[in-house]
């Protein structure tokens, strides 16, 4: 399979994990499930295991006593009143009581075996069970043990070869004594073949068991899991729907448990919103309409104000000193006046879906020269220099000039207004999927809570600064409404005491998703390196 079949397979799998409740609670209590199952099960296996065998030895150990007690008394009582002894045909008898002495399922071998390092008047030939090699399951060590003769019986677990290959086994070793023959030991060979069997079989009853136990475990979790969470996924999915609009959408209520409590509060709350939704949103629709008639009808009053306060203005060199200053307040305030007019109207349109965009391909440098040459008589009124920034690329974008101009107006305007008479500096830059503007002052700046509303209508830093461009509160809220027309964003950076800057990103080519800015927020300060004068000569 290929890398990224595999990287692809991952992330399926890490997205499905991340995305479900209800398959990680499952998972999960499988896996502590099986942890505890495959505990329980090691734990009862070995127990069984260590009692089958431990019984199974107890059962050889008793019974090879019980042959070594048969032999002892065969052999002493077959001494004749003389003091002699057949020892070979003692031995032969000897052999089939052993065999009598032994009832073990899996069948029972013996060796009698001389112990080494004995001399005596009469050697009696060792004795076998045909095919049991002694060297091979008989341990030295198991035969220094026996040979001390302590009366006590050893054993030792062997592997006994078979034509299946090797059982599991137990030797029991002990002694007896022969007439004028000296020691020999006695070992029984038990095959526990069955012993094995029994726990084999029941280690896979306890595997197939725990398999059944944990896929049980598994599948009521699934079930249970799947009641508790099939109302939290309906409720998140209604919930979705309200988010996107859909205001009549309610969770079923069904029985009266707290699922059903939580139902029924849910869509108590859905209908508490869509209500106050539904005011808000007739309440909204009133006052679009309303200020969008009021800027409308004042059109024509205001513009017979104009004419005729432009008469007034004009011949004002012919009127009282007072007279006159009247007549340049008059015209002036008209001036505002509009301006505040074209701003309601402009959000009216926003507001209503009106708003069309005509965009060209732009040089977005020789947009921001003139904006700066516009304000530059204001700037040097307060004192501020106007400084360019463009180090190169490629500046040209699809845009409609005339928003960006007044996006630029609107931010030079306040960073001349705010800037203290400072420098303020404009950065033009870009890369191939969108181009940025930034305007920097060193003025007072904003603190937190002034950066939460600088982007509201009608609200502005302070209402008591004296402005030298007018304003009327809607400015930043137009500006960030031209900006998202062309698929584009305006941030802000600010300091109290540090100063302020806006930054204004857009697309290259119209309708593509931008997600990055080739400007920093806020940019490399250039005071101390090469600043670029406004009106200079800066190439694409």
């Amino acid at each position: 399979m290929p890398p990224y079949t595999w990287r692809s397979l991952v992330q399926r799998v890490r997205h499905l994990w991340r995305s479900s409740l209800q398959l990680r609670t499952v998972a999960i209590t499988v896996f502590l499930s099986t942890i505890a199952v495959t505990i329980i099960s090691g734990y009862m296996s070995i127990s069984i295991a260590t009692n089958l065998y431990e019984a199974r030895k107890s059962q050889a150990i008793a019974e090879a006593r019980q042959a070594t007690v048969n032999t002892q008394l065969l052999f002493d009582n077959s001494v004749s009143s003389n003091g002699t002894i057949d020892v070979e045909a003692v031995n032969e008898t000897a052999q089939r009581t052993i065999l009598g002495s032994t009832s073990s399922p899996g069948g029972t071998q013996y060796a009698i075996l001389r112990t080494p390092g004995q001399n005596t008047a009469v050697t009696m030939i060792p004795r076998r069970t045909i095919g049991l090699d002694e060297t091979a399951v008989i341990s030295d060590e198991l035969r220094d043990q026996v040979a001390q003769d302590d009366g006590l019986l050893y054993t030792q677990a062997v592997s006994l070869a078979s034509d299946e290959g090797f059982d599991p086994g137990i030797v029991v070793g002990s002694v007896f004594e022969v007439p004028t023959a000296g020691q020999y030991e006695l070992y029984l060979v038990y095959n526990v073949r069955d012993v094995q069997q029994t726990l084999d079989f029941v280690q896979q009853t306890l595997v197939i068991g725990s398999l059944l136990l944990v896929a049980t475990i598994g599948l009521v979790t699934y079930l249970v899991t799947r009641l508790a969470i099939n109302p939290v996924r309906v409720a998140a999915e209604t919930a979705e729907k309200l988010a996107d609009g859909q205001l009549e959408e309610r969770i079923p209520v069904k029985g009266q448990d707290v699922i059903a409590t939580l139902a029924r509060s849910f869509n108590r709350m859905a209908d508490s919103l869509q209500r106050q939704i539904t005011q808000l949103a007739a309440l909204s629709r009133v006052q679009q309409r309303f200020v969008s008639d009021v800027s409308h009808e004042l059109r024509t009053p205001l513009t017979t104000i104009r004419l005729a306060g432009d008469v007034l203005y004009e011949q004002r060199d012919q009127f009282s000193p007072t007279t006159a200053r009247t007549a340049e307040l008059l015209h002036a305030q008209v001036d505002r006046f509009e301006v505040m007019l074209a701003d309601l109207l402009e959000m009216s349109r926003y507001d209503a879906g009106a708003v069309e965009l005509d965009t060209e391909p732009t040089n977005l440098v020789r947009l921001v020269e003139e904006s700066l040459e516009a304000i530059r008589p204001l700037a040097e009124e307060k004192g501020s220099e106007l400084r360019l920034v463009a180090p190169g690329g490629y500046f040209e974008a699809e845009v409609e000039s005339r928003r960006i101009r007044r996006i630029l107006q609107n931010l030079l305007g306040n960073a001349v207004d705010h800037g203290e008479g400072r420098p303020i500096i404009v950065y033009v830059d870009s890369d191939r999927e969108a181009v940025a503007i930034a305007v920097r002052d060193y003025g007072v700046g904003m603190d937190a809570a002034q950066l939460e509303r600088v982007f509201d209508r009608f609200w502005r830093a302070d209402p008591s600064r004296q402005r030298t461009t007018g304003g009327t509160g809607l400015g930043l809220a137009i500006a960030t409404e031209d900006a998202q027309l062309h698929g584009g964003t305006i941030d802000v950076w600010s300091v109290p005491g540090e100063g302020t800057c806006f930054r204004l990103t857009l697309p290259r080519e119209r309708g593509a998703i931008v997600d990055h800015s080739p400007i920093e927020l806020p940019p490399v300060d250039p005071l101390e390196g090469v600043a670029l004068a406004a009106g200079g000569d800066d190439d694409d």
